[in-house]
């Protein structure tokens, strides 16, 4: 079976990118059965070789567009709008790089179409021929229909069409949400973004012995290894602790540990390490939906990504509040004021908020005083007065415990020299990358 599936695979490996794909007619092309090809497909778009589209079904993309995470694809995008293709299926997986509003004259707009913009106007055909020309989509609001010529060029130029019957501003608005969110996204460093793939991992088979593990830690000089399936499926883990003191003969299902901790490409590393460090983990078998081993992600190199990787996802609600933390003192000490998007109804700061700066604070001074980055276990809050809107706020944390996987921290929230507020907070430590 696994074998058939590849011939389904390989198949559409060779096809254009637009070509569509259905499961009655490749069964019909390669002689296999509609079960065998719509397994074939489904592995196919696990590989991000196809992907199914609303209203236009199941075609071949780009591989190397599909996977991009800074970027919005076409298709992506009418999920977003609730909107329709008018025309150029084939252009739906290109990438939308920017927008603008098509309110100007078609020439004076030259200056700033380029290819992969999308111009969203209305019934303007003008403006629509313009932007197909110059290798601009074109999104029509309010719901209006486009004419038999435009529909003929979208096609030719395989740049798509769109439609929604939302206004000019709230689609805009909408786009540029999405954009600024594929950007947070792209900044948060996942999985995918370091695992070692299934081609460059070692791993061994559930009907294979202790004596084919002694031989591959011989080989490789690694302790653990994923256990699959014929199929590839992951079925356990098996490490030199398990087969200690086991007879060679003995198969590794039977001495391996079973569903074990897995992760899969969009998790983040900051809860990868989080994971390997409180619970110990060296390795990680990185899988897909279907439990299907993708490779492996190793805590040495999840520890040097993170320590390289140390700008935060500008963009977040976040990263606006703890932007306004300022250390005082060589970091002993924090200052901030209580800006308007910071209070509650009732014009005080946010108990969400005002927990976020206390965290930030403590974290900061973890690394200023002991050089060790954290997580946050757990902010027990206490307010003592009201702290209202303008107000100029110094944090005061203190160190009161710190051993070698975690610390305990008081703090101090004074306004005016006159204490306001108070907590206790718990993080745990994170190793520093070797």
């Amino acid at each position: 079976m696994a074998h058939k599936r590849e011939q389904v695979i390989l198949f559409i490996e060779k096809l254009a990118v637009g070509k569509k794909v259905s499961v009655r007619g490749l069964s019909h092309q390669l002689g296999l059965s509609e079960g065998t090809v719509y397994q074939g497909i489904k592995e196919a778009e696990e590989r991000g070789l196809v992907a199914t589209i609303p209203r236009v079904g199941t075609i071949r993309i780009n591989h190397t567009i599909q996977t991009m995470q800074d970027t919005l694809t076409y298709q992506a995008l009418l999920q977003i709008i609730n909107g329709q293709v008018l025309a150029g299926e084939q252009g739906l997986t290109k990438v939308l790089h920017h927008f603008l509003i098509g309110a100007m004259t078609a020439d004076r707009m030259l200056p700033y179409l380029t290819a992969n913009a999308l111009v969203i106007v209305g019934n303007r055909e003008d403006v629509q021929q313009t932007a197909l020309h110059n290798g601009a989509a074109v999104l029509v609001t309010g719901g209006l229909a486009v004419s038999p010529a435009i529909v003929d060029l979208a096609n030719r130029q395989e740049l798509p069409i769109l439609s929604t019957k939302f206004d000019t501003y709230t689609v805009a608005t909408m786009i540029n949400r999405a954009l600024a969110d594929q950007k947070i996204k792209h900044k948060i460093a996942t999985v995918a973004d370091i695992y070692t793939a299934l081609e460059h991992t070692r791993y061994l088979y559930s009907r294979q012995t202790v004596v084919d593990y002694k031989r591959l830690n011989r080989v490789s000089t690694h302790a653990r290894f994923p256990v699959i399936t014929q199929t590839n499926q992951l079925v356990g883990i098996v490490a030199g602790k398990d087969i200690f003191d086991k007879a060679g003969s003995l198969t590794l299902d039977k001495v391996m540990t079973k569903a074990p901790v897995t992760v899969s490409l969009t998790t983040s590393l900051a809860s990868v390490r989080h994971m390997m460090v409180y619970d110990g983990y060296e390795l990680l078998p990185v899988v897909d939906a279907q439990l299907h081993l993708l490779g492996i992600i190793s805590r040495q190199d999840v520890m040097a990504k993170m320590d390289e990787r140390k700008e935060k996802a500008a963009g977040t609600y976040f990263d606006q509040v703890t932007s306004s933390l300022t250390a005082q003192q060589g970091g002993a000490a924090y200052h901030t004021t209580v800006l308007p998007q910071m209070t509650n109804q009732i014009g005080t700061i946010s108990f969400g908020v005002l927990s976020e700066l206390v965290a930030s604070a403590c974290q900061r001074h973890l690394h200023y005083k002991i050089d060790r980055a954290s997580t946050i276990d757990q902010v027990s809050l206490h307010y003592l007065r009201l702290i209202q809107l303008d107000a100029r706020l110094t944090i005061v944390p203190l160190i009161m415990e710190a051993g070698r996987h975690s610390a305990k921290i008081d703090v101090n929230i004074q306004q005016n020299n006159q204490l306001v507020a108070k907590a206790i907070v718990t993080c745990q430590l994170l190793e520093n990358p070797k």
